[in-house]
């Protein structure tokens, strides 16, 4: 080639290259596959959030321009503000909460040997929609003990140390020898003497509920130097069968019902029914008159109202950190998996116990895995709407509202999608900062 330059010959100038992306293909190439994505993202996303933007300024009727009266409704309703300071409680606690549970699995679960089925288990709930987990919590925070799991498990656990009463609804007959004498106990009009037999009627009881124990009921003999009673369910099926408090052949005894004898407001004396609804006093007791006292007529304990207006937000994070656990586990179970044994097996070698290890290494090292999982979880709950709407009952949906329960509300039930889509702005402004601060991290991450 140097001899025919030289010869005069002029040199013939390459082709122009054709612009080319990174990964070696044509701009207009990768410009044209990206065109469809683009238009979609801009339909979906940037339209959206274009047009409440500006829908955001203008009345309810869309007609009238509305400065920031819309914006400034967001401070002045109570509906707001309640949702508001519930999405604070959200934020604060639901992210916490499943990252502090994800991480306590996923170390555990290193150390045994059926760790993979437990976190197949605990992540099982995100495969179940948001719909699906608020039917199913909706019953497992049901008010009746024989529905509902939770109130199950505490009425079992409370009445392990505190047995409820088997006679809730008992109370004194017509011409019975019992008087109220207020807190829900009853007493003797008059006072008992050593040898009387007394009886002591009640009705009120449904058969179904009497206990099992209870045997027919025996009228009361007397004795010379003790006080004999009878307590029992003065009823008998039929009418007109049955001596008004007399103790018949079909009637029951009320077995477990307690007897005091007060004097002078002090209790001598107490007693216990036996199955056929006996009991017997010594001779302490004379003079004084016999007490059923208020616990015999205690109301079983139904639980806790864990859709009241005091639990009910609790209740719901309950349900979204019972799904999003798993979420949390599996993220940090990778980040585990990719942390340096050496450093672990250095720091007991060097005498630190498991707890200083995990304290001190171990959650050092998955600072940045643990900042991921919180921060997409706190991006999650900003626009949770599916748990507190289908969990929430009616009476009690004002007080566990959320932002986005409220734009949902505010948009279609009260139509009013002015302040509605200053919600969604609103919104868009809380989660902006987050998204942003996640993205930082990964970048530096990458950098890495």
């Amino acid at each position: 080639m140097a001899s025919d330059t030289a010869a005069g010959v002029p040199e013939v100038p390459a082709a122009p290259q054709s612009r080319r992306s990174v990964t070696g293909t044509r701009r207009t190439v990768a410009a044209l596959f990206l065109l469809p994505a683009l238009l979609l993202l801009g339909a979906l996303v940037v339209y959206p959030i274009g047009y409440s933007v500006i829908r955001s300024f203008y009345d309810q009727s869309g007609g009238g321009f509305a400065g920031f009266d819309n914006y400034r409704a967001l401070f002045t309703d109570d509906g707001i503000r309640t949702a508001l300071k519930n999405n604070v409680i959200w934020v604060v606690f639901a992210p916490t909460v499943a990252t502090a549970l994800g991480l306590v699995f996923a170390v555990l679960t290193e150390r045994i040997r059926w760790g993979t089925a437990f976190k197949l288990v605990v992540f099982m709930p995100m495969a179940i929609s948001m719909l699906a987990a608020g039917i199913i919590f909706r019953l497992v925070y049901d008010q009746d003990p024989d529905k509902g799991v939770a109130n199950a498990v505490w009425v079992g656990v409370h009445d392990t140390f505190a047995e409820s009463s088997a006679y809730p609804k008992a109370h004194p007959g017509r011409e019975s020898p019992l008087e109220a004498a207020g807190g829900g106990a009853f007493v003797t009009k008059g006072t008992v003497r050593v040898g009387d037999a007394v009886t002591l009627p009640l009705v009120g009881v449904a058969p179904d509920l009497i206990p099992e124990g209870a045997e027919r009921a025996a009228a009361p003999k007397p004795e010379p130097d003790r006080i004999t009673g009878t307590t029992w369910q003065d009823f008998t099926r039929g009418k007109g069968v049955g001596t008004l408090n007399g103790v018949d052949a079909d009637e029951l005894g009320y077995p477990g019902m307690r007897i005091e004898a007060v004097r002078d407001g002090t209790v001598v004396e107490t007693a216990t029914a036996g199955a056929d609804g006996t009991f017997s006093l010594s001779s302490k007791a004379d003079g004084a008159r016999l007490r059923l006292p208020a616990s015999n007529f205690k109301e079983p304990y139904n639980g806790l109202d864990w859709l009241g207006p005091s639990l009910v937000t609790p209740a719901v994070i309950g349900s979204y950190i019972w799904m999003w656990a798993g979420f949390a586990m599996v993220l940090i179970a990778a980040g585990l998996a990719g942390m340096p044994r050496e450093l672990l097996e250095a720091a007991r070698v060097d005498g630190a116990n498991e707890w200083q290890v995990f304290r001190r290494v171990t959650v050092p090292l998955l600072a940045p895995v643990l900042a991921v999982v919180t921060v997409t979880l706190m991006i999650n709950v900003l626009k949770v709407f599916d748990l507190v709407f289908i969990i929430a009952p009616g009476s009690s949906q004002d007080d566990a509202n959320v932002l986005a329960l409220e734009l949902y509300r505010k948009g279609f039930s009260e139509d009013q999608p002015g302040i509605a889509s200053a919600i969604a702005v609103f919104l868009l402004l809380l989660v902006i900062p987050v998204m942003w601060f996640n993205v930082r991290r990964l970048r530096r991450e990458v950098r890495r």
